[in-house]
């Protein structure tokens, strides 16, 4: 198992030298790598944190989504052409920043509602849209971990069932599913089944509070979760994913209104704790 956090505690945007200090002091707490937001993606920006990172141990994922101008699942063929250039980008840092996994819900354009379910086109518009990312993915040597939303962020894809079955349909090697436990705290019946649901597609897994902030501090089943981790016999990334007020344009996406947390290395000490003493019990 190998402990990672969001860079989205701190910012939108990783690159330059400003957050080199908070990702220094992570390392010296004793994480073994970051997740990087990669939503303007500029690879040459990339090659230079990446080469920062380097310098520092820490290894790294990225995170990316999808917007309503770039949306796999829209009706329009340029929009649908749009999203694997727009992804295809973000493989691109991934590959400049040494990125070994892009995550997300890069399968629909996030808070974009149709006002009804999935239709069976939009599901076969997505399959087909994220085959050719994945596939680009695979030549470039990036993997895929496709993430499901509650309903009221994302309408295509929200159980760790829905994950799976959609993975499995675009069936490119490199390409499978994450976990988070935010939004399965919301949308999951039953985390133990859900995490067996997954057992056969899951590349990564978010551990996010249900009010997104320290883990551990509030209501989602950790018990159950982390039994289901070792039932399956997960052993990848464990990366906390947690929202505060440091940036605006986060905190308006993910609505976080108040500071639920002491501070931002407060969150990340003790949540580091956390995933470690779950692990070992």
């Amino acid at each position: 198992m190998k402990y990672s956090i969001n860079m989205l505690l701190w910012t939108d945007n990783a690159t330059g030298e400003l957050y080199l200090p908070v990702m220094e002091r992570l390392r010296k707490m004793g994480y073994d790598g970051i997740e990087l937001p990669i939503f303007d993606p500029q690879p040459e920006k990339y090659a230079a944190l990446g080469r920062a990172l380097d310098s520092l141990g820490l290894e790294r994922t990225a995170v990316a989504i999808s917007t309503p101008d770039a949306n796999p699942i829209s009706p329009d063929p340029a929009i649908r052409k749009a999203a694997i250039v727009n992804l295809k980008k973000v493989l691109d840092c991934c590959v400049a920043s040494g990125s070994q996994l892009m995550v997300g819900p890069i399968y629909a354009a996030l808070g974009q509602f149709s006002g009804r379910g999935p239709t069976p086109d939009e599901w076969r518009w997505g399959v087909d849209t994220i085959r050719s990312v994945a596939e680009y993915a695979r030549q470039v040597g990036v993997g895929l971990a496709l993430e499901p939303l509650n309903r009221f962020e994302i309408y295509l894809l929200n159980t760790a069932e829905d994950g799976a079955r959609f993975a499995r349909e675009v069936a490119i090697p490199g390409c499978g599913t994450l976990y988070d436990t935010f939004h399965a705290h919301i949308e999951e019946k039953n985390v133990t089944k859900a995490l067996r649901n997954a057992s056969g597609t899951l590349k990564h897994v978010h551990v996010s509070e249900c009010d997104r902030s320290t883990p551990g501090s509030g209501q989602v089943n950790w018990a159950d979760t982390f039994a289901a981790l070792k039932e399956i016999q997960y052993d990848g990334w464990l990366t906390i994913e947690a929202f505060g007020t440091a940036m605006p344009s986060v905190a308006t996406a993910t609505k976080i209104w108040r500071k639920m947390y002491q501070d931002e290395d407060q969150l990340a000490r003790d949540g580091l704790a956390f995933m470690k003493r779950m692990s070992a019990a």
